[in-house]
């Protein structure tokens, strides 16, 4: 076994977090105060190709596999989860789902210009009344002629507002039970789609999180991705995946909340002394350093797994379980190791506290982590 990272995701890694610290992490605060969508910095991702890390070669992408996604979505979430889960979620969830169930022609569309950095996606799966029972979808899609007609409402669209494609899971046959959601590509401005509410959330506050609106919306036949009523299999396709970034996110946030909280220690003075030669403080920092590695290491495991064609469904729901209830838990003892000014804005941990959160919720409760994890050891 090899725990070091190949030369190659070293270089990676490296180069991911100068970018971050230079680039992102200085307007994270400001933008999570103002809820401003980092749309240079967007700009800048596609530049230096992370936007198109995951894409095939064959298309202009970089061709990277899942560690060193991982490894990116990290290094920015350190930086800004908000940053982190925008470029998660174009990549895990909208870009992996097209290159893995794409025609020819819907991959020579899109992945060209994700490559190039010109198009930024998103996943449309929850309603609603459909959250973590994502069959239980009522947004329909009617055949018409050669294409099709949506109508329905969906809820929690991150870069619902600025994606430039959009993946969006519909009820096609109602009356088949296991063959009712199909999968359609929407392009940004079909007639018929509007930007419905943007919500104002306790954390990531410079993403934005859509509902979306469907009015008699036709997109024509050739935007069906994959089989008609196997929509729901690529919908879980892209979230397994997704639980590795959102795996990676936690981890950075954790990792963010971990370095404020050792500096912190180390510069405030109590009883003469800095804080840090307290034992109650150096009790949170070392459970927090631990839990930490051991997030990262599963996180690490679930991508290698992935990587070389294993079941990586357990290892990616155990990632992203333990990952973003540590990323909380550290949080939280930063918060308590700043003590009062832990609790203000003159402080990013209370961000970190609040991004934290998240990571145990969207892409599959931490209860829902637990059920996937139960019946896939119970399957043997």
């Amino acid at each position: 076994m090899d725990f070091q990272l190949s030369e190659e995701h070293t270089l990676l890694q490296q180069t991911v977090e100068e970018f971050a610290r230079n680039e992102v992490a200085p307007g994270a605060t400001a933008r999570d105060q103002n809820h401003e969508f980092p749309r240079e910095i967007v700009a800048k991702m596609g530049e230096l190709g992370l936007m198109g890390a995951t894409v095939s070669e064959e298309f202009g992408g970089a061709g990277m596999d899942s560690l060193a996604s991982c490894i990116v979505v990290e290094e920015l979430s350190r930086a800004d989860a908000a940053v982190g889960v925008i470029l998660s979620a174009h990549l895990s969830l909208c870009i992996e789902v097209i290159q893995h169930y794409g025609t020819d022609a819907q991959k020579q569309k899109y992945l060209p210009k994700v490559a190039a950095g010109q198009c930024l996606g998103a996943y449309s799966l929850s309603e609603a009344g459909a959250g973590s029972d994502p069959a239980s979808l009522t947004c329909r899609a009617e055949p018409d002629g050669d294409g099709w007609v949506i109508n329905g409402t969906k809820m929690w669209v991150t870069n619902g507002r600025e994606a430039d494609v959009i993946l969006v899971f519909v009820v096609t046959d109602s009356d088949d039970p296991r063959h009712r959601i199909s999968a359609l590509l929407v392009d940004k401005g079909t007639p018929g789609m509007t930007i419905g509410k943007l919500e104002k959330k306790l954390g990531i506050r410079s993403t934005s999180t859509a509902e979306l609106v469907f009015e008699n919306c036709r997109v024509p036949g050739d935007a069906l991705l994959g089989e008609r009523g196997h929509g729901l299999r690529a919908a879980l396709t892209g979230l397994d995946s997704g639980r590795l970034g959102i795996a990676a996110q936690a981890v950075g946030i954790g990792q963010a909340a971990l370095d404020a909280a050792v500096a912190y220690a180390r510069e405030r003075k109590q009883f003469g002394k800095p804080i840090a030669e307290f034992q109650a403080i150096q009790w949170m920092l070392a459970d927090s350093a631990t839990e930490l590695e051991a997030a990262r290491l599963l996180m690490y495991k679930g991508a290698y797994l992935k990587t070389h064609g294993g079941n990586h469904v357990k290892l990616s729901s155990m990632a992203k379980l333990y990952a973003s209830e540590t990323a909380s838990r550290i949080a939280n003892r930063a918060v308590q190791i700043h003590g009062g000014s832990g609790y203000t804005e003159d402080y990013p941990v209370e961000r970190y506290l609040r991004d934290a959160k998240i990571t145990e919720i969207y892409e599959g409760t931490s209860e829902i982590q637990r059920l996937v994890i139960a019946r896939q050891l119970l399957k043997g």
